[in-house]
């Protein structure tokens, strides 16, 4: 028998280190529940769904510490009882900047071949949370050049440490950035809503369960005389999608006559569409065509909230883009040269115009705007102090207390936490902006 080699003693050695050392449990694999009709949604091979990262990803998603100075989360302006958008015209970053285009419904975001009002070139969620997370044009989050504090506030909290362990066992330092984009992307692939009225009566639940004026209301949308399908279209009522197996090529944005400043399609300047990333003239206006699922409550619409109602939304579709009399935006929408052809008017009586907006309502799911898996897992769990059980209460800790006090309205609504402006927030400057806060910022 040949005498083992010293090279041959050490790579048996180490072998046998490597199977008797602890394996991480490997995380459990997600299973849809996909609503009748849907496609599997596609995902990123380096970021398989996965129970674990689901959970983390809720987690997180609602985590005021994600924003700088500990106002917001993502959550704040994704609202599950407004099919997670906010209900305002514009929406407001976490040092209140006032954005010059609303929220999104994230509602079936799995299959958003886009995820922006107008940026084509944003094609992943794993892409989109960073801009949210540390972009600064708009600042929706602000933590922006504070990655260090992001990762600080999470490891020191008592239960990140292993929730991000146990949804990504393989990685050595678990608690990342990248990890935190990760998580948050695969919760929000978790958002599907299917089972409106409309769902259950195409799909043959219950045949009941559209009246008579959704029904009539349901030919007119998917009429050529009314062109909405072309635009809103599929099992999601909304633009270009993706899903498993369905590799998307482009993506359709589209100007809908909102505006013609200037007679040749110009929209203002800080809202001119696709036109801001591609730099192509005849880009000026084109947005996206959001999910008309949950339309009901997603007011106000338009990619800038500049249409207040369902009804008012009917009329500038059937007037073939809108007409603004006077002020700085004055225009005929209409005759924009840049406007879909899609776009050509029709007319409507009473009766038609009040069965159009019953199939739209039809488009409601209630189970998804009170689903407990995609809510807020801090509503029951609401921290008093000392978050992290760390025995100290730090300023941070203070602020996400009072916060939750406060029913998380913002302090900074009324003014900087940093009133010294020297970086630091001390217990002076925190007790100024409660107490200007309590007073409605007076």
């Amino acid at each position: 028998m040949r005498k083992p080699t010293a090279s041959r003693v050490a790579a048996l050695a180490a072998l046998l280190v490597a199977m008797a050392a602890p394996t991480a449990p490997a995380a459990t694999p997600y299973v849809w529940n996909l609503p009748p009709g849907f496609p599997a949604p596609g995902v990123p091979a380096d970021n398989p769904m996965t129970i674990e990262k689901v959970e983390l990803g809720r987690r997180l998603f609602y985590d005021r510490r994600l924003s700088w100075n500990l106002t917001q989360s993502c959550g704040t302006c994704h609202l599950q009882p407004l099919a997670f958008t906010d209900g305002r015209a514009h929406a407001l970053g976490s040092t209140g900047t006032r954005h010059p285009r609303g929220s999104l419904s994230i509602a079936n975001v799995a299959y958003l071949s886009t995820f922006e009002w107008a940026n084509p070139d944003l094609r992943s969620l794993e892409a989109q949370a960073p801009v949210a997370l540390f972009g600064s044009d708009p600042v929706v989050l602000g933590m922006g050049g504070h990655e260090d504090e992001l990762l600080r506030r999470l490891r020191e909290d008592r239960r990140y440490p292993e929730l991000f362990q146990t949804a990504f066992p393989a990685d050595a330092e678990p608690i990342s950035p990248v990890n935190v984009t990760r998580a948050l992307a695969a919760f929000q692939r978790t958002l599907l809503s299917g089972n409106a009225p409309y769902d259950r009566f195409v799909n043959g639940i219950d045949p009941n369960a559209l009246s008579p004026a959704a029904v009539r209301g349901g030919r007119l949308f998917f009429s050529e005389r009314l062109e909405c399908f072309h635009c809103h279209g599929g099992f999601n009522f909304s633009g270009t999608l993706g899903h498993g197996g369905q590799p998307v090529v482009g993506a359709a944005f589209h100007n809908t006559g909102l505006y013609n400043l200037d007679g040749r399609g110009a929209y203002p300047p800080d809202n001119t569409g696709a036109a801001a990333v591609t730099g192509k003239a005849d880009d000026m206006g084109r947005f996206k065509a959001p999910t008309l699922r949950n339309i009901a409550v997603t007011a106000p619409y338009m990619h800038d909230g500049s249409i207040a109602t369902l009804d008012e939304v009917i009329d500038h579709y059937a007037a073939g883009g809108r007409t603004i009399a006077e002020g700085p935006y004055a225009g005929v929408g209409s005759a924009s040269p840049l406007k879909s052809d899609l776009l050509v008017g029709f007319s409507l009586t009473a009766q038609e115009k009040a069965d159009l907006i019953a199939f739209l309502e039809s488009l409601t799911d209630n189970t998804f705007l009170t689903d407990p898996r995609f809510s807020d897992p801090f509503a029951a769990d609401t921290c008093h102090g000392d978050c992290d059980g760390s025995g100290d209460v730090t300023i941070d800790e203070i602020v996400y207390a009072v916060n939750v006090a406060l029913g998380y309205a913002p302090l900074t609504a009324c003014m900087s936490l940093d009133i010294g402006a020297d970086g630091q927030v001390d217990v002076a400057e925190l007790l100024t902006a409660v107490n200007r806060s309590l007073a409605g910022c007076d």
